[in-house]
């Protein structure tokens, strides 16, 4: 009979956990992402969960508000520039309110079209799906696009239909390895402690 682990160990992870990184001024103003800072109650919010996550291997998005929410959850983890979140060109730091409309529209509804001159949506799928192609497992704390690409990936849904998914900051989404590709174990979870 196997012995029951003590509360204090976690099991490693397989496949990959998607933590969306703490809160930002710029999430709550609804702008485009410009690398802003995590807000101090979300990242108090982080530290409240650290060594609540699997032990393993860590990723982070290149972006300030994930490098800040992996140190919160005291995770050492490895910047990936596969997790960044999409360029956003000249709309970086513009409120979606404040973009020209035809060029908003135009987004949102083609992932091919990037009128900001950044990166378009099928481009971040792409990116993200080739990451996931190298079969990481491990937690990978990042913002909600990238997460929205892995799930449009594992579920073999476009990007336009991924758009629709809510996740909210500090919550977590798993993608289980299954043979031939990812099975979704869940999405938007918040955290237990």
């Amino acid at each position: 009979m196997p012995r029951p682990r003590p509360r204090h160990e976690r099991a490693a992870l397989t496949g990959v956990l998607f933590v969306r990184h703490a809160t930002s001024a710029g999430m709550r103003q609804a702008r485009f992402p410009a690398d802003p800072a995590a807000d101090p109650s979300g990242l108090a919010r982080a530290r409240a969960l650290a060594g609540a996550l699997p032990d393993g291997a860590a990723w982070t998005s290149p972006a300030r508000a994930a490098r800040e929410t992996c140190a919160a959850l005291g995770l050492d983890a490895r910047p990936a520039a596969a997790l960044a979140e999409a360029d956003h060109g000249s709309w970086a730091g513009l409120r979606l309110a404040d973009a020209e409309p035809d060029a908003l529209a135009a987004w949102l509804a083609d992932p091919d079209a990037a009128p900001h001159g950044g990166e378009s949506r099928s481009a971040l799928a792409a990116r993200v799906a080739a990451w996931l192609g190298g079969g990481p497992a491990g937690v990978a704390v990042c913002d909600a696009g990238v997460i929205r690409a892995a799930l449009a990936h594992a579920l073999g849904l476009g990007v336009l239909a991924a758009d629709r998914i809510d996740l909210a900051p500090l919550s977590t989404t798993r993608l289980a390895a299954a043979g031939s590709g990812w099975r979704v174990a869940h999405v938007n979870r918040k955290v237990q402690v």
